[in-house]
């Protein structure tokens, strides 16, 4: 199980950073763009460290509060659930 968790965080972070330096060339291309819910979407299932990471390294979206805001709160939010779910089920 610790295995599989491990692996999906590894892939959508993948995706996620694949995704955000798709849609940064898209802006600089003036070309159809990667919705910003989905870019929420790959940080809610566990790749805000890729996407954030990426967004700062490639200058995108650094400008937005939504995201530079958002990003580190969902991140922030999904470590304490982390945390009170293995403290929890290692009490019992």
């Amino acid at each position: 199980m610790h295995i599989f968790f491990f692996y999906w965080l590894i892939a959508v972070n993948l995706i996620g950073i694949i995704v955000t330096i798709h849609d940064k060339r898209a802006a600089i291309r003036n070309a159809w763009r990667v919705p910003e819910r989905t870019l929420f979407l790959f940080c809610i299932l566990g790749g805000c460290p890729g996407v954030y990471l990426t967004m700062r390294i490639i200058h995108h979206k650094t400008l937005h509060k939504r995201f530079m805001i958002g990003i580190p709160l969902i991140f922030a939010a999904q470590l304490v659930i982390c945390f009170v779910l293995w403290h929890f089920l290692l009490s019992y």
